[in-house]
């Protein structure tokens, strides 16, 4: 640490990492740093990949749980805990709730899919009750800190402690220890701000030089505008599609560590989330939350500043529902631009459709999605169609296609609604 560099007193000290470190051991796996060539070479940068997929409960939220309940009372802990969550943190509290042999009520929303709840109820056994409850985060989150005071029991919260952060900072102690060259830069995703706030907290005192970059999606800036700010706000709405990083608020102690810890922000749409979760499976065979591939998806909108840096991606999980395989295979093409929906007006009359198919779309031009019903009493019919392009400069040729053949469209993908009917 630099002698004279003058240290925030709001921040996570070095020590109670440490502290943290000691607990976890034989708990949270010292998950791998491990360099990537093909993203150094892409980036012409050298680039590591923090593997905290491969974390025992698939994410880093075990070590902020697990340090937490560690460091309560016997007496507390006898009554049992008690923490909300939609999915990660649930898993860290319920792998350290049968660990510890402490039972804990875990709320989550009703509308959990049964494949996470599964999960909580495997990793916790026979010590954790979960308790569906509410549609959203909010609503669970209220019922749990309500059930916890009524029973006086602990409140295990998913970011806002200061021993859970304290337990996310040992991220940044491993990737320290780990890595035999100087940090130039450290991506972090960002949903209520634990992570950031331990991990950033740590490399102040010992890094001081590495660039601490927050990642959040671009529907659920919260930490961005809370920071651009100066105070914590509350989103009135938000994308939950990146649910391990989609909160509407962030907490009130990691929104001050992040003042002092975070040189900046990045916010990446949802699309080119799901553009990096297809790439990191197809090209690396790595297995992503939404979560998970935000650092990477951060890569490109730095790509100037981390040529012949040093960079750490950290990738935070790998929960993944193969159920949404679909629907980030679709918004990775419409972010890219390579699908489109129009609503087209076909005249009512044999081989209108034909003379569409030969005259206007491309020859590597795919109709993906169609839905048309004549009616007979009408001059025109319109039809749902979506169209899958092999490259993204194909779109303004396709669209000079229709005005040249006097096509009556319609285009529709700035719709939201219209994609949630379809996806």
């Amino acid at each position: 640490m630099t002698a004279n560099l003058k240290i925030p007193t709001s921040i996570i000290s070095v020590e109670n990492v440490y502290k943290a470190k000691v607990r976890l051991k034989g708990i949270a796996e010292q998950t791998p740093l491990l360099f990537n060539p093909n993203y150094s070479d892409r980036f012409d940068a050298n680039i590591l990949f923090k593997r905290e997929d491969l974390q025992v409960v698939r994410s880093y939220k075990i070590r902020g749980a697990y340090n937490k309940m560690a460091t309560i009372n016997a007496e507390s802990l006898e009554r049992g805990i008690v923490c909300a969550s939609a999915g990660n943190h649930a898993q860290g509290v319920a792998f350290a709730c049968q660990k510890l042999g402490v039972h804990g009520k875990i709320f989550m929303p009703a509308v959990t899919p049964l494949q996470k709840v599964n999960k909580v109820k495997l990793f916790g056994k026979k010590w954790v009750e979960v308790v569906l409850v509410g549609d959203t985060f909010d609503d669970s989150y209220r019922e749990a800190f309500r059930d916890a005071q009524e029973n006086n029991k602990a409140f295990v919260h998913p970011f806002d402690d200061e021993r859970v952060i304290e337990g996310q900072g040992t991220v940044g102690l491993e990737i320290l220890e780990d890595c035999p060259n100087t940090i130039d830069y450290v991506f972090v995703p960002i949903g209520g701000g634990g992570l950031i706030a331990g991990l950033g907290s740590y490399f102040k005192q010992l890094s001081p030089k590495t660039k601490i970059i927050g990642v959040e999606p671009a529907g659920a800036p919260a930490m961005h505008d809370s920071l651009k700010s100066g105070k914590v706000l509350t989103l009135e709405k938000i994308d939950t599609f990146v649910d391990g990083a989609a909160v509407r608020r962030v907490g009130e102690t990691t929104f001050k560590i992040a003042q002092q810890v975070v040189d900046d922000v990045v916010l990446v749409p949802e699309g080119k989330v799901c553009t990096s979760i297809l790439q990191l499976y197809n090209e690396e065979g790595i297995v992503v939350e939404p979560a998970g591939a935000l650092t990477i998806a951060a890569l490109d909108f730095y790509k100037e500043e981390i040529k012949g840096k040093t960079v750490v991606c950290i990738i935070s999980g790998s929960n993944n529902d193969i159920l949404r395989t679909e629907e980030i295979r679709e918004r990775s093409l419409l972010y890219e631009g390579l699908k489109h929906y129009f609503i087209i007006r076909f005249p009512q009359r044999a081989g209108a459709l034909r003379e569409f198919l030969n005259n206007v779309l491309g020859p590597t031009d795919d109709i993906t999605h169609f839905e048309y019903t004549k009616k007979n009493n009408r001059e025109s019919g319109p039809a749902l169609i979506g169209i899958q392009l092999q490259q993204r400069g194909d779109y303004e040729a396709l669209l000079q296609r229709m005005e040249e053949y006097h096509i009556n469209y319609r285009t529709l993908n700035d719709s939201q609604t219209l994609f949630e009917l379809l996806i």
